[in-house]
């Protein structure tokens, strides 16, 4: 597959000629085989006759570059064919009987798991939730619907710049770096991932994108004499041992040398480990030997080593990773693996569909990879009961950062990053996760709560007379420990109610409560804030409290929909149970007995750690959020809530809850956040209670 290039237009005649080489590709396959896969690319050329992409090429380009990307992946020929017609059922009036009926259940099946997956549409969280939970169903069943569709992907991210409606192609530039992209690492293909990473990058991020790519080309004949030099010396070392390798070096892909700077707070000019190089062996013994003589031309760099052969990621990847300096001081981050290993670490999950010699696929079970068992998991939980819940789940379980701990035996675990080991007891069993009373790390005892660490080896101490707590939540993950502790205490504590990431429980007394506009008043005195729309990140930090009253039921008023971290306000409604608006929604005032019926709610902090509000002033941009959300991760704290709004002289004004470790950790998050270029001012909000985020 090409770098980020821009895709050639082609006319009918240069289709024939496109025709004729995508022939040419296919003799890994047998004739029969090639004679169906082409028999499926003429069928399709028929039925999309006339019509044209947004770029003007004849539709069946598009369908044929995707089969392409998966014959680079090698994948069998029913993926083949089903590429070639993934978009039959949808854009033609062809109906599945009549594709069965040419091609066979097997392609009738992944054309029509494809065609269930929807674009998902970013903006409106219940359709993308929607889509996305065809795309997982879809995918359990079989991986080669998510192969096609990454494949797709791809063609339609290089030829995004023909979509006229520059919203639009914004919009499908954050879908793909938020759900494709993580997607395809999970699966281990790690070239695919990094395609789509730079394509989104493209587009959302234009400047950095060509500041980058500027740096880069302007370093390339300088890279490439210090590259061959270090190819010399690596070759040499290698020929003395008598072991034959294979040297690959490569400038990073544009988006991670991006995530670099923005993690490390640096300029472009202080990134110095631009480069990289692969050193490919014939066997895992001569994978060690070679580190052992990397070692030795090159002093390593202290914890930069990490060993993934001995104990691989969630998704098989293998691989010595460490890093060197190289003469001058320079850095340089080396990668040592087999072939085998190669061909894994490119391709992920898909080299085991890879067609070899005119035999059948190797293929693996959709339940034996890691990604796939989360994905059921999920769904043998009940999360696709809600969409909104659905889409969290796997955005916190599946697509964000993970970490792999290790068992007592040596079992490998893949959880969220931020995992404890409550997560990695209900991970484990339920039965495990109910009974949890204390956890070791690598020998030594360690708190429940604590964040799980990369590679650590965990033991689990259970006693019978031990049982989930409602506190449990404020630290679990996972969405299975989640689910399971939900349940435990629904049914065993008659003083909590959970319903939606909302926890409603029994207050020992209730405080005097004031009239919705008094409340508000309140608010903003202590806040300086006026009423702006709020966007909660993590909405497992938050939940309702009531006064005296237990086993309500909890509803969100619809004519003001509150959000975790408005200010808000209850009564008790006949009938309804606990009805919860904004402090200054209009209908209240039509409410006749409201005094009478009125009850203390409030967004509860479910977190020991320190928190604290502060107030932003920035220049407009599209994607200040994700900017403040980065920094605030950098030193290691958690965004809670916040919200923006668009001031009356086009600036940005935003109100951010961030959860920290300690209080003194704001100093550095605070500058971290002021070194976003848009940012011009940034000032802590004194709380009005721990309780009140975004109050």
């Amino acid at each position: 597959m090409s770098p980020v290039d821009d895709t050639l237009i082609l006319t009918e005649e240069e289709l024939e000629a496109e025709i004729r080489r995508f022939t040419g590709r296919l003799d890994i396959y047998p004739r029969s085989e090639r004679r169906d896969i082409l028999k499926a690319l003429h069928w399709s050329r028929k039925l999309h006759e006339g019509q044209k992409r947004a770029s003007g090429e004849p539709y069946v380009i598009h369908p044929l570059r995707t089969a392409e990307i998966l014959i680079d992946l090698k994948l069998d020929p029913p993926a083949i064919k089903a590429a070639l017609l993934h978009d039959v059922l949808e854009d033609t009036k062809v109906g599945r009987e009549d594709l069965v009926e040419r091609f066979g259940d097997e392609v009738g099946a992944l054309v029509d798991g494809v065609t269930k997956i929807d674009d998902i549409n970013i903006g409106k969280s219940s359709r993308k939730a929607a889509s996305l939970r065809k795309m997982v169903w879809a995918m359990v069943d079989d991986l080669r619907v998510i192969f096609i569709k990454l494949a797709d992907k791809r063609h339609n991210m290089n030829t995004l710049q023909y979509i006229q409606e520059k919203e639009r192609r914004l919009r499908i530039a954050r879908e793909c770096l938020e759900i494709y992209a993580p997607m395809a690492g999970k699966l281990g293909m790690s070239s695919l991932k990094s395609e789509l990473e730079d394509l989104s990058f493209k587009y959302l991020k234009p400047e950095s994108y060509n500041q980058i790519r500027a740096h880069v080309v302007m370093k390339k004949e300088e890279r490439k004499q210090y590259l061959e030099k270090i190819q010399g010396d690596l070759l040499r070392v290698a020929a003395k041992s008598h072991l034959k390798i294979k040297v690959d070096s490569r400038a990073k892909h544009f988006y991670s040398i991006y995530s670099k700077m923005k993690d490390r707070g640096k300029e472009l000019e202080e990134i110095y480990d631009l480069l990289g190089v692969r050193i490919i062996c014939e066997s895992t013994v001569a994978c060690y030997t070679m580190l052992g003589l990397v070692h030795g031309l090159w002093v390593p760099l202290e914890g930069r080593f990490k060993d993934y052969i001995a104990r691989p990621k969630g998704n098989g990847y293998k691989s010595l990773h460490t890093s060197v300096l190289t003469e001058g001081g320079r850095p340089l981050e080396i990668q040592i693996r087999s072939k085998t290993m190669h061909e894994t670490a490119e391709f992920g999950i898909a080299a085991h569909w890879a067609y070899k010699e005119g035999k059948g696929p190797d293929q693996i079970l959709p339940g034996e990879v890691a990604v796939v068992k989360q994905l059921q998991t999920l769904r043998d939980e009940g999360h696709d009961d809600d969409a909104g819940e659905f889409l969290d789940a796997i955005k916190r379980d599946v697509l964000r950062d993970s970490i792999i701990v290790y068992t007592p035996k040596g079992d490998a675990i893949e959880l969220p990053e931020g995992s404890t080991a409550i997560d990695l007891a209900y991970h484990i069993h339920s039965e495990i996760g109910g009974h949890c009373m204390g956890a070791k790390a690598n020998g030594a005892i360690i708190p429940l709560t604590r964040h799980l660490e990369n590679t650590q080896t965990i033991q689990i101490l259970t006693s019978p007379n031990a049982h989930p707590h409602v506190n449990w939540l404020k630290h679990v993950r996972s969405a299975r420990a989640r689910s399971k502790i939900r349940a435990w205490l629904n049914h065993h504590d008659a003083d909590v109610v959970i319903d939606r990431n909302i926890v409603a429980r029994k207050k020992i007394a209730e405080a005097p409560m004031p009239k919705p506009e008094d409340a508000a008043a309140a608010v903003d005195a202590a806040s300086g804030t006026g009423r702006l729309e709020t966007h909660v990140v993590d909405t497992s930090k938050v939940g309702i409290t009531i006064g005296k009253e237990r086993n309500m039921m909890i509803k969100i008023s619809q004519c003001c929909s509150p959000a975790p971290g408005d200010r808000i306000i209850g009564y008790i409604s006949r009938g309804r149970g606990i009805v919860v608006h904004k402090v200054d929604c209009p209908n209240l005032k039509g409410i006749e007995d409201f005094e009478e019926r009125r009850i203390h709610v409030d967004w509860e902090t479910a977190s020991s750690r320190s928190t604290q509000r502060f107030r932003i002033h920035s220049r407009y941009t599209y994607d200040l959020f994700s900017e403040i959300e980065g920094a605030i991760r950098k030193y290691r704290g958690h965004l809670i809530s916040g919200s923006l709004d668009e001031t009356e002289r086009g600036d940005l004004e935003g109100f951010f809850t961030v959860e920290m470790e300690k209080t003194e950790d704001f100093k550095r998050i605070s500058k971290s956040i002021r070194a976003i270029p848009t940012v011009l001012s940034i000032s802590k909000v004194q709380n009005l209670q721990n309780r009140y985020y975004g109050s």
